[in-house]
């Protein structure tokens, strides 16, 4: 008989949500848990609610009316407070709770300084996490550490697990219901192909988690993939290995598997080195026909000294190469650049989004540098002084939370919503024929960028209405030239189409957009305060406050079901989006943004 035998198993939620349902969390590390103990408990179970913000109560009334002798919580950074939370409520109700992942293993004194925690299972927590359950806490457990005696007692490293085919495939189904879906048929799902990563770069913990990568074989991946597939519904995909393309004869045999068995109803993403797209050409028509839409490339930065200095071992050549053969594919590209190491500027940081232009890239994350407990750039951070908050919810890669020699915290976030405001895309507003259609586009974007700095607590609303307007400003400044050339068979505009931007002090900045001949351009320029404008006005202080007033569970909701209808558009996607429409908290939002849109047009000059 097991020691532990009733288990609710639960991964920790991020404080903040980014508002890229791509990074929506499926829950797959504590499905592992589950898999792993399946055979020898007498019950498991996560709570429901995970994916709003009333999981402590769906918890806390888990706790009340089932016998659970054993919680067990796995935490990222950004999720730690939450995961101190969740234990605090395991601990009220008599529950043994052990804490797991990246932040406990990176930092596991720390964590059993609380008194909410009986025990940390460092490292990878199949194997270690099978033993715990069936024996109890014992110094012959590897990969442990637990109080005893005023000390810590730890009992060593666990040897990682050779045979990556031997882990158990997630127990997808154990997950709670996810708009509408339940936990074996989320449309957004996960799969990891191998472990590890051959490389070490500075800022990744994943060094001090997996270690060396190992790679399942072609026809244990596939064996999993054949699980999530469905003929009916076309699902995102993430392959989420520290670096998928690390085995081109691997990424090859599971492509050739995944076709002859048609398993091909995906729209896939991954993560990989531009060098191994380079490497993995020959392969690439494989991967677009499996379903592989987007890849994401770890630039960080378009100087090679910062890329020394974080050991990438990365050439913007190498990503140049990539990126085109890449869209000669087919198959979108995503950079990822790093704002914030030590030894940069904020000129160095102005070159970010003209370096991703350049590179021919559509689409740009660009993150601050976070400096994750485990990690070297944590240290290198730390021995300077300038880690400037331990508040772990900030820990999201949006909200900055260090200085580097030459600029500030502050600085960080301002040049990051400088980069996000000159590498958009402005030919999605100079193809549009009217006023209300390019007003509504770039309404959209200002939207999008707001919402990011919504995971940042340390902002007002104020703060982030003043860091947009900057940042259009020091756009302004830098004497942009934004044209698009419309197809032949466009109507020409009879007339320039006239917006502005709003600070709330009131200091606005003008757009016009022009055509002459077969061009069109769009100008920018700030004018003073007072008197009535051109044009619609976005208000910037409506627009912050407009989005505020969206909970963010409600964007996610929204987000993820527009996912579904992207890739399914017929029957299905119809579906989702009477769902939609009949969700009275989705046309609550969809109505406040109606009204921030009609409000633009309040005081422009003639109407």
């Amino acid at each position: 008989m097991a020691f532990f035998r009733n288990i609710c198993l639960i991964e920790a939620p991020q404080a903040f949500v980014t508002p890229f349902p791509r990074f929506i969390t499926d829950c797959i590390g504590v499905c592992y848990l589950a898999s792993a103990v399946e055979d020898i408990a007498e019950s498991l179970v996560i709570p429901d609610n995970y994916y709003n913000d009333r999981l402590p109560e769906s918890f806390e009334r888990l706790m009340q009316r089932r016998p659970i002798d054993l919680v067990a919580i796995s935490s990222m950074t950004g999720g730690f407070n939450n995961a101190v939370r969740l234990a605090e409520i395991a601990k009220r109700y008599g529950a043994f709770v052990v804490m797991g992942g990246f932040h406990p293993t990176a930092l596991p004194e720390e964590v059993l300084r609380l008194d909410c925690v009986d025990l940390v299972a460092i490292g990878e927590g199949e194997a270690t996490f099978r033993e715990l359950v069936q024996r109890g806490p014992s110094r012959d457990v590897k990969g442990l550490a637990w109080r005893e005696g005023g000390g810590i007692v730890q009992t060593g490293q666990r040897d990682l697990i050779d045979d990556v085919d031997a882990i158990r495939f997630p127990m997808r189904a154990l997950r709670p219901e996810r708009f509408g879906e339940r936990g074996g048929d989320y449309t957004i799902d996960t799969i990891y192909t191998s472990r590890g990563c051959p490389w070490s770069c500075s800022f990744c913990a994943n060094d001090k988690m997996h270690r060396n990568w190992r790679g399942r074989s072609p026809e244990n991946v596939v064996a999993e993939i054949a699980a999530l597939h469905s003929p009916d519904k076309k699902k995102l995909l993430k392959i989420w290995d520290a670096n998928f393309l690390t085995n081109i004869k691997r990424a090859e045999a599971i492509c050739d598997l995944m076709l002859e068995r048609g398993l091909t109803n995906f729209r896939i993403m991954t993560e990989t080195r531009a060098k191994d797209i380079v490497r993995a050409e020959r392969i690439l028509e494989k991967l677009r026909a499996v379903g592989l839409n987007k890849v994401g490339l770890g630039i960080e930065s378009p100087n090679p000294q910062t890329l020394e200095l974080m050991n990438k071992k990365n050439s913007l050549d190498d990503v140049r190469s990539a990126i085109g053969l890449l869209g000669r594919h087919g198959i979108g590209a995503e950079g990822y650049f790093i704002i914030g190491h030590h030894s940069e500027s904020e000129a160095d940081t102005m070159a970010y989004p003209e370096c991703a232009r350049t590179l021919g890239l559509k689409q740009a994350l660009f993150m601050s540098m976070t400096p994750y407990p485990g990690t070297k750039i944590f240290e290198e951070y730390r021995s300077e002084g300038d880690i400037t908050s331990t508040d772990w919810d900030l820990y999201n890669n949006f909200s900055p939370v260090v200085r580097t020699t030459s600029m500030q915290t502050s600085d960080l976030v301002r040049m990051m919503a400088y980069c996000n405001v000159a590498f958009c895309d402005y030919r999605s507003v100079l193809k549009r024929q009217s006023e209300g259609a390019a007003l509504l586009v770039l309404l959209r974007d200002i939207l999008q960028l707001v919402f990011l700095f919504r995971v940042n607590k340390t902002l007002s609303r104020d703060e982030v209405a003043t860091i947009v307007f900057e940042a259009f400003d020091r756009y302004l400044g830098s004497r942009p030239r934004i044209e698009y050339s419309p197809k032949p068979s466009s109507r020409p505009l009879r007339e320039p189409i006239s917006f502005s931007l709003e600070h709330p002090s009131g200091r606005r900045v003008d757009c016009i957009i022009r055509q002459h001949d077969g061009l069109r351009s769009m100008s920018l320029n700030e004018s003073g305060r007072g008197g009535a404008s051109a044009g619609p006005v976005i208000r910037l202080s409506e627009v912050v406050d407009a989005a505020w007033s969206v909970p963010m569970d409600i964007l996610m909701r929204i987000l993820y079901r527009n996912e579904l209808m992207r890739n399914n558009p017929g029957p299905l996607g119809r579906r989702q989006l009477f769902a939609l429409i009949a969700d009275r908290d989705v046309r609550r939002a969809a109505a406040r943004m109606a009204r921030l849109y009609r409000g633009c047009f309040r005081g422009a000059k003639g109407r």
